[in-house]
């Protein structure tokens, strides 16, 4: 494919949840990794692109060690390849990256990206209003309560991986939706703290493209979708911001 400005475009996509359960997702993401995505200047995942992820050793499964092959084949395509933590996969570690050859991105990641200074971040940190969640998660984010989970032995990490979703999934409907999306003020402070003039985040699961008023200043926000019913992602290049959709 010929671009306009010369320069291949940057992909961007998280929340696909990918697991067993899920094949319509994981054929979609096959479909992404073998295509549009080696054909693009770098990807971004930014956050759970798996639904649990229990520590490196998880590597040893076919399930993921078919996924991680298909990220390597994007690497060693010279795509610069970045992989984000999410909410569900906050335990990627450095032997994840090293068989993928992925980047793991920091919590945000500032980007020039075609003359746009971009703020990128997974997006749960924006949830301020669900105090519990925070809670919650500036304790899985602690390095230390980390090692000590990745010390359990394999069979309890994946027992406690599943007993986390199922209270997740039964806290989540008893919560308001505006509760679940982002707050307005932690918003135009990430926009205000680094001077951003985008941001590109997932986790809500509601994609859209916002606008803000930030000091006088007009920002851009996309929210990424999730990856439930089809493959979902953002292609930014110098024309600007284009939704793309993927079949598996």
């Amino acid at each position: 494919m010929t671009y306009a400005s010369g320069v291949k475009p940057a992909l961007f996509l998280s929340d696909l949840h990918l697991s067993p359960s899920r094949p319509e997702a994981v054929a979609a993401f096959q479909a992404f990794a073998a295509g549009p995505a080696r054909d693009a200047s770098a990807v971004y995942i930014l956050g759970d692109l798996f639904d649990w992820w229990i520590g490196d050793d998880q590597l040893a499964e076919p399930f993921v060690a078919a996924i991680g092959q298909a990220l390597r084949g994007v690497s060693d395509a010279g795509v610069a390849l970045y992989v984000g933590h999410g909410n569900r996969d906050f335990l990627l570690g450095s032997q994840f990256a090293l068989v993928t050859g992925a980047t793991l991105l920091p919590e945000t990641q500032l980007l020039d990206l075609f003359a746009i200074r971009t703020l990128l971040c997974h997006g749960d940190e924006l949830c301020t209003d669900d105090a519990n969640y925070q809670r919650y998660r500036r304790r899985v984010r602690n390095p230390a309560l980390q090692r000590r989970l990745l010390r359990l032995p394999y069979w309890a990490r994946r027992s406690l991986a599943s007993w986390l979703r199922r209270m997740s999934r039964n806290q989540n409907a008893l919560k308001a939706e505006a509760i679940m999306d982002v707050n307005a003020r932690a918003v135009e402070d990430a926009f205000r703290t680094h001077s951003a003039q985008r941001m590109i985040h997932g986790h809500t699961h509601r994609p859209a493209r916002h606008l803000h008023d930030v000091d006088g200043v007009a920002r851009e926000r996309w929210v990424l979708a999730d990856w439930h019913d089809r493959g979902q992602y953002l292609e930014v290049d110098a024309t600007g911001v284009h939704v793309r959709e993927i079949e598996g």
